[in-house]
């Protein structure tokens, strides 16, 4: 049997599933490990950390096949030296033929101190529901930070003002400006609606520490209830541990094949692999289209064609259940229609 270990069932890796079940050999056996029994939309854990939607809200389960066995555990190591994965309430280790890693990634701190061990996060499910948990517990006229003013920190802070009307609502952003990756009507579209909607945002936010019970910014500290971190990632740990070389941002450098060049039995995706754009869950979810297409090929004794480009379709926000933003038909869009085109991506990414 070849032996197909999938670590991470995210939108690269649950892409790459679906498109190897489309026309898998007999003599192949899938193994995918992840620490949920279902797959996350990660896109959606904002929703959770203010209370505006449960759990399973955004949660799809995994496909049944008789060729794939699921293990859903935390992975301790990346074998790499001996082809294998080390689990941490496994007695035994899951050997690999092909490996495919799409771990996703976590939160950056940057070393500021505190900031760890004092703030939430979106980054996970389980952190994403103790943010939840935590907001939701605040009486009336609490204090919230959000740290960051990228597309999470702008949909945590719209959504948590949508969920809680009496919170004070605080948005750190390090530029002269929000969504500094988008276009200058988007960012002054949202700057109004965070004013309209009594969100402080203070720029040129320099975070020097955080305390349980504050955020101490520019030599200003902020009395604080909750604080919710969104300033910047960094590839999983477990991926920042392998021999492989990589970017400046820690991400692995692959072949036009997704796979580590010296290493050509492993393929990486999504916010692990080094790439030109951006992080995100459209460009996971196509370039795990792209590998299941090669991997395929190789698991059928075919050599395999060269991907063809990536074609991102632009990416949209929300501000609020009603309101949103958005690069479409490669213009800048605002107001209900991103909204409704966010909520259509959500219903097609629940049906895949």
């Amino acid at each position: 049997m070849k032996r197909v270990v999938i670590l991470g069932g995210g939108y690269g890796g649950l892409n790459i599933l679906h498109g190897l079940l489309e026309n898998i050999p007999k003599d192949v056996h899938i193994t995918v490990v992840d620490r949920n029994p279902y797959h996350s939309l990660k896109t959606e854990f904002y929703t959770i950390a203010a209370g505006t939607e449960s759990d399973r809200h955004a949660r799809v389960d995994f496909p049944v096949h008789d060729q794939v066995d699921y293990v859903f555990d935390e992975i301790e190591k990346i074998d790499v030296e001996n082809e294998q994965v080390i689990i941490k309430n496994l007695t035994e280790n899951i050997p690999y033929d092909y490996l495919v890693i799409g771990l996703g990634c976590e939160d950056n701190y940057h070393g500021i101190e505190g900031a760890r061990e004092f703030t939430e996060s979106v980054q996970t499910f389980a952190k994403a529901r103790s943010a939840g948990y935590s907001i939701g517990n605040l009486g009336a006229y609490k204090n919230v930070t959000v740290v960051g003013a990228g597309l999470s920190g702008i949909e945590v802070a719209s959504e948590v003002r949508e969920s809680r009307s009496d919170l004070n609502i605080r948005l750190l952003d390090r530029g002269d400006t929000v969504l500094k990756a988008f276009d200058s009507k988007i960012q002054k579209y949202v700057e109004k609606w965070f004013k309209e909607n009594d969100v402080e945002v203070i720029h040129g936010a320099n975070v020097e520490y955080v305390e349980k019970d504050g955020v101490c910014n520019n030599g200003i500290c902020y009395m604080n209830d909750v604080t919710v971190w969104t300033a910047g990632v960094r590839p999983n740990f477990l991926v920042r541990e392998l021999p492989f070389e990589k970017d400046n941002q820690d991400k692995i450098i692959v072949n036009d094949f997704y796979q580590v060049p010296h290493s050509q039995n492993v393929y990486v995706v999504g916010d692990c692999a080094s790439a030109d754009h951006s992080p995100s869950a459209q460009l996971a979810g196509q370039q795990g289209e792209k590998i299941a297409e090669v991997l395929t090929a190789v698991l059928h004794n075919r050599v395999p064609e060269r991907p063809s480009e990536l074609k991102l379709k632009g990416t949209l926000g929300s501000l609020g259940k009603s309101d949103g933003f958005g690069n479409m038909m490669q213009k800048p869009m605002t107001g209900m229609l991103p909204r409704l085109a966010k909520s259509g991506v959500l219903w097609l990414s629940k049906r895949h």
